[in-house]
Parts: C-alpha cells; structure tokens; sequence
C-alpha cells in the first residue's frame, strides 16, 4: 500500500494537467463503471444519496460501519468536529460523480485513494482534522505505514492539499453539490443543445449477413434468434455465443439476391416463416410452419415443413414481411401491396380490396391444426361476415408494413399492453408509424402519411382511415423502421419510449405518449458524446442501414443493422440500446437462463474492433469500418480561396477512384513548393510526432496537406492506422494509440484535417485508407488522435 500511494503523489501533478484537458465534460458514473441509479430503499447513512447515486442500502451499511471504526478514535468533542469531515468524504462513493471525484473515469490514469476536495473544504478540513488523514486510509495496510507515509503530508497544508485537492473547480467536493447547471437534470435521459436524446449502444453480435430479425424464445433460457435474409437462422445464448449449427437453413429455397436493398428474402417468428420462393416461374409469398427438432432444441426439422398460406406476389418489392404472435393467441401477418409504385392493381389497388390478402394485416388461428386445415379464423375477425371480402383480414389500407411490435404494457400498472405498432413505409413523401386496430383502415393509396396520394379516391367520404400517429417527410428518411416501445428493466428512463429508425438515413428516432391528450411527442436519438459513452462495452457510433428492431426476453432494446445493404455481405450488426443516465438499481434486473442442452460447437463473440489503447478489458469499443455518427453537428472550417480551390480540386481527384484513395501525381511532375529543411520537398500525406517533450516516438499525430499541417480527430482510429503512421516515420509498428489528446491536443488555429480514418494496416499514408473528406470531421481538438511507435 506504500507504494500505491507514493505512486499516487508523484503522478498527482501530470494527472492534474490531464484532468485540466476534461473540465467542464464530467458526467454521472460510479466507481464501478456503470451509470448511477435510484436506490430501491432509502439510504440510512449517506441520506443525501438515497434519491440518486451510487449506493445501495448494502454499499451504506458498509460505510457507516467504516465510519463508526474511525470515530471510535475520538472523544466527544473530536467525534463532533471531525465526524461532519469524514462522514462527507466517506460518502462521496455514493456520489453520483464518484468516478470523476476519485479520478477513476479513465482507467488509464490510477485512481484517487480518496474524493478530490475543494481547495476552500480541504483547507478548512486541514485546519480542523489535519491529523485524521490516517484513519481514512488505515484498510488499506497497517496503522504504522500510513503514520509514516502521512506524517509529512499532515503539518504542511500545501503538501496535505495537493494530495487531497481536485483542481477543477466545478466537479470537486463539495462544489459538486452546488452546481445548478450540473445537476439540474441529474439522472434524466440528456439532450444535446437541439433537444436530441443522448444514447449510447452495446455492440452484441457482428458479421451477419443482411440480418431481418431477431426473436427470443420466451422460454426462460433468454436465448435469442436471428435471421439472415438469406435463409439462415442463428441461436445465440445468453452470454453472447452463437450455436455453430442454424437453427433453420432455407438458403436453397428462399428467393434473394446479392442487390443493395433487395426487400426479398426470409423473415422468422417461433416456428413460424415468411419467405419469398419461385414457383413455375411466379413469385410467391409463403408462410410455413415448423416443428422443433426431437434430438435438438436449437434446431427446427426441416423435414417438417408445411405450407401454411402462399400468396402470389406481382412484384419482387414491398413483400412486408413480418409474423407475429398476439396477446391472444392469434398469428398476425403483415403483407405488402403487391409491390410497384402506387398501388396500380385493380381500381382502387390492392391495398382497398378486401378480397385480396395484399397490403392487409391477417389474423388466423394456428392452434390444433394437426388433423385438418392448416389454420382456422378467429371467430371475431371484422369481416367475417362481409361478402367478398377474405376472412383471414384484420386490417387494411397499408403499403409495405416493415417492423411491427406488440406492446408488452407498463410493468406496473399494465398500461398499454397489446397495442399493436407498425412502421409503414411510403411512396414518395411520407413515412408512418401506425398503431393498428381491428378492422382499421389505413388509407393507402389514397393517403400517405396525413396526406392525400389518390385525390379522387382521398375525397371518398366512405373512406372513413386511420391516421398514422407520427408521419415525417423524405428530409428526415425515406424508408421508416418499424420499432418497440421500451418495457425493459435495465433502464427506466426509456419506459414508455416507442424506439424507431429509417433504413435510408439511419436516424433514431423516438416517441413519447401523452396519455392525458393521446398524442405522440417526436424526439430524435443521437449517440452521446465520446464521454457520455466512456463506460465498459459501450460506443457511440453505429452502421447506418438499420434494418429492424427486436427486444430480448427481459425486454431489453435492440437494433439490427448493415454497413453494406446486401443480402451477401457480412456487415450486419446488432446493437443494444442504452441509456447512460440512469440504470437500475443492482440486483432488481437479475436474470438467471435456464440451462440450454447444446450439440455442436459454440462461437464466442468478439467486439467488432480490438483495443487500441492500454486499457483493462471490456473497456469504451469502437467500431472498426464507417459507421453512422449522428453524435454531434459537422464543424464547418474556412479556408482562404486558394486553399479552396486547392482542397475541392483533391476532392474532385479523390471521388474518381474506388474507395477513397487520393489521386497520385505522376512520376517527374511538379509536387509543389512546400519543402522541408534542407530543400526536400514534403509530399502530400507526410506525418509527423508533436510531442510536448521532443520525443521522437510518441506525440500527436499531424498530417501534411495542401501546404498546412493538421491533426488527425476521431474515435475510430484503430492501432493498424497508427502502425501506417509509425511505417512512416521509419518505425516498425505503433504499440499504442491514444485518443482524446491524451499525447496532447493542437492549438485552436491548426486545423483538423482527417476524421473516420480507417486502414488495414499496408497503405504507405493516411490518405490511402477509408476517411472522411479531406477538412470534414464532426469532432474537437479534445480527441486529436496520438501514436506511441516502436
């Protein structure tokens, strides 16, 4: 313990000058590295703490038994002077900001053996109790070391000071307390400046191809499903890992293709699948149903199939796609308008024509179909009894219905339970979301979103349709994502939250009900910022085709999404969503899986990208191609004209060759009057190491473009890009890459130059891996990227 805490002295200064480079950017954490949450019984000790923070009555109990050690030291009037000093300094692991108070946020730096103070508080604490600095730190090691250690420290107030003092003056204790602006929405879901709510997510499962669905089994082993659009279906357990064996392969049958977008394919729920097949040349919709393997829990018998409703499709887009099991038993099915564009079929298209099953919601009765028909109606299906309508309609008047959901109801009074939530995506103009009813019409063709489509047919007084409860323009998205509301556990500030998205430019999206008016409230989903996120797993960033939403057994939220819109690429990603504000307290949301009997091998799972900076495992994950960013607004920088003309003519070079590899002079031309000493000339994409200490190997990372230097800002840099870097320089590898100007950040007039940089580890310069334009970032010199070579 000795040297822990020497270590601790002699860092303290660097780690001040570090610290100086984050004030005014703390945020809620415990020293656990997860969110604060709200005790489920109320504090007895550290009552301050019993609303929000980072204790439960176990973690208090243990304090106040601590407390009560060290004041048995003291008489009454020692107990009295000195016990309002411990007790506060004991309870700031209680704190909601007890990471940021005992420096513990980046587990780079060591962690503070006691709460930074207040230069004013520890200098009163000083003057009154200098002398109990030991007793605070006895369980550490024995007595006798901590009166040596703190011998020194506890006659001069500088020294006593510096050891206990937090410099920054906003987040030190008790200063922290006081803070209006800092704790004025403690513990609710923050907003960016435009009111965007800050999220951050949990990557869970990677390299999938095009994944449609994802689907648990409601069985208590909290094991889930997912399918590939091209005919797989993958069982993945509890901890992560993945059956090696699918639970369902229909590669063979399913209709699909290798296209960008391509809306055919297959589309699971239970033992029940939707899937697009050929048949004598005519494409088809088909509803089959499976049982469960006798030798294999994680495998349907694919000898087992029965065809349960096909429909004739006229077109291969708008196939809808989804199945859903209902509250009360019943299989709902979602099916597109047949496809094209307005829905030409017939007089009014099909999605009015009640004798067709297209652009319909269904409803049928799968249970007891072993001996006869493949499935019955529900006896209180609204058109039962209509002529000429099918029975097997629940709703009508949608186009391409992609993501439905089933509110699971709020988990204490129950309210909302069944609701039925659907994503229909428009023609030209509009997006919806639309809360579905029993013989509700939709109103497509004759209305997309609130407005007419159909003139003539929209005026029709029998028209009599559903309005959408959120409807957004093609400015926002052009193809919406159907989602869930939030009814999980984890997380209480998102319950009640209808999460959605849009395929086409991968916004999150939410809703909120008024239950008092009816009415749905926007808000749109960014990714927080790199230290809102700054807890173990988390990233702020994410694909940006968001191909559906799912939920697991205990109702957690996720997303499914691509970085390549193809049935064939292995760029498919599932996220959990996760509020960084709040959590729920420990041990409400455990969950113990039954046990799953598994044949075959397990595949454990790996985070898209490795660590690149030196931090214990499990730490802040980035991902490694170029996911969606919508964190923060572009940072638009000025250059003078020259440098204009310059910059759009590398541009202009740039966007003519694949991928985005700079265009390269030929051999023997003229590079430009930019030189180094001794008269070399630099060439475009030189780097450099600027390190505060003239350290050759190590520093900030600076590029060389268009006659300037620059950094290098983003959080997706990954330690093969630092290893191009190093190459340069006449290194053999880069051993760290350190983000967030740890090696140091540049004056605010050098400009920042490249952003998103991505490489496999070969290219002879930056400007020859995967970036952002040359100029364009959405990021601050606070995250100027540094390399340590070797």
């Amino acid at each position: 313990c000795w040297w822990r805490c020497n270590l601790h002295a002699a860092l303290l200064p660097s780690l001040l000058l570090l610290l100086h480079a984050w004030w005014g950017s703390c945020h809620p954490q415990c020293l656990d590295y997860k969110p604060p949450f709200g005790p489920r019984q109320p504090l007895a000790f550290c009552k301050e703490y019993s609303k929000f923070g980072c204790c439960d009555l176990k973690k208090d109990g243990e304090i106040s038994v601590k407390f009560d050690t060290i004041m048995e030291n003291f008489d009454y009037s020692g107990y009295i002077t000195c016990g309002k000093y411990i007790r506060s300094i004991l309870c700031q692991e209680c704190s909601p900001y007890a990471a940021h108070l005992y420096d513990a946020e980046d587990a780079n730096t060591p962690m503070r053996i006691l709460p930074g103070l207040c230069g004013d508080y520890c200098s009163e604490y000083w003057q009154h109790c200098r002398y109990t600095l030991s007793l605070l730190l006895e369980d550490l090691g024995s007595p006798p070391q901590f009166a040596n250690l703190t011998a020194g420290i506890e006659e001069d107030r500088r020294k006593f000071c510096d050891f206990l003092e937090l410099k920054d003056k906003q987040y030190c204790y008790p200063n922290v307390l006081s803070n209006e602006e800092l704790n004025a929405n403690l513990g609710v879901v923050s907003e960016d400046p435009t009111g965007c709510l800050e999220l951050c997510l949990e990557e869970v499962a990677n390299g999938l191809r095009n994944p449609v669905a994802m689907i648990h089994a409601d069985d208590g082993t909290h094991r889930f499903f997912v399918a590939e659009q091209v005919g797989y279906v993958w069982v993945y357990l509890a901890n992560g890992s993945r059956i090696d064996r699918p639970f369902l392969n229909l590669t063979r049958a399913v209709l699909t293709s290798p296209w960008s977008g391509d809306e055919r394919g297959f589309l699971f729920k239970k033992a029940y699948v939707y899937y697009s097949v050929s048949v004598k040349k005519e494409e088809r919709i088909r509803i089959s149903e499976f049982t469960l393997s006798t030798y294999d829990e994680n495998q349907l018998d694919h000898s087992s199939e029965r065809t349960i409703l096909e429909v004739v499709e006229p077109a291969s887009n708008h196939n809808g796609g989804q199945l859903l099991f209902g509250h009360d038993g019943y299989l709902y099915i979602f099916i597109g308008d047949g496809g094209r564009a307005g829905d030409p079929f017939g007089k009014f298209g099909n999605s009015q024509n009640k004798s067709a099953l297209l652009g319909k919601v269904l409803r049928i009765d799968v249970d007891n179909n072993d001996d006869g028909a493949p499935y019955s109606i529900p006896s209180d299906n609204p058109f039962l009894r209509e002529n000429e309508a099918r029975p097997e309609v629940y709703a009508y008047g949608v186009r391409n219905m992609w993501r439905c959901s089933i509110d699971r109801g709020d988990p204490i009074t129950g309210q909302g339970r069944g609701r039925m939530f659907c994503g229909d995506v428009g023609q030209n103009k509009y997006e919806e979301v639309d809360l579905i009813v029993k013989g509700g019409n939709y109103g497509w063709r004759a209305k997309e979103g609130f407005s007419c489509y159909d003139r003539k047919l929209c005026q029709n007084s029998s028209l009599d349709d559903i309005l959408p409860i959120f409807a957004y323009a093609h400015k926002l998205g052009k193809s919406v994502t159907g989602g869930y509301i939030y009814r999980g556990c984890q997380m209480p500030n998102l319950n009640g939250l209808y999460i959605f998205g849009d395929f086409m430019s991968g916004r999150l999206m939410s809703l909120k009900e008024n239950v008092t008016t009816g009415e749905w409230q926007y808000s749109e989903i960014c990714m927080g910022r790199d230290r809102t996120c700054r807890f173990p797993k988390l990233i702020n960033s994410y694909y940006k085709y968001i191909i559906s939403f799912a939920e697991d057994e205990s109702g957690e939220l996720y997303f499914l999404a691509t970085g390549v819109p193809s049935a064939t690429a292995r760029a498919g990603i599932i996220y959990k969503i996760v509020d960084p504000s709040r959590r729920a307290p420990p041990g409400k949301c455990s969950v113990k899986p039954s046990p799953v009997k598994i044949k075959g091998k397990l595949i454990h799972f790996h985070p898209k990208e490795e660590l690149t900076t030196l931090r214990p495992p499990n730490w802040s994950q980035k991902l490694t191609a170029s996911p969606y960013k919508p964190q923060r607004p572009l940072i638009n920088t000025t250059l003078p004209k020259t440098q204009e003309e310059k910059l759009w003519l590398v541009e202009k070079q740039e966007n003519t060759r694949e991928g985005n590899k700079i265009f390269k002079i030929p051999r023997g031309q003229d590079r430009g009057p930019f030189k180094r000493r001794g008269g070399r000339r630099l060439k475009l994409g030189s780097v450099r190491l600027v390190s505060p200490n003239g350290l050759s190997d190590r520093g900030r990372v600076e590029i060389f473009i268009l006659g300037q230097w620059g950094t290098v800002c983003d959080d997706l840099f990954t330690i093969k890009a630092g290893t191009v870097v190093c190459r340069q320089l006449g290194f053999t590898r880069a051993l760290v890459v350190r983000k967030r100007a740890v090696l140091g950040k540049a004056d605010s007039n050098v400009r920042i130059l490249l952003d998103d940089v991505e490489c496999e580890g070969g290219e002879k310069s930056l400007l020859e891996c995967k970036r952002a334009r040359i100029g364009k970032h959405n990021c601050s010199h606070s995250e100027d990227v540094g390399v340590i070579c070797g």
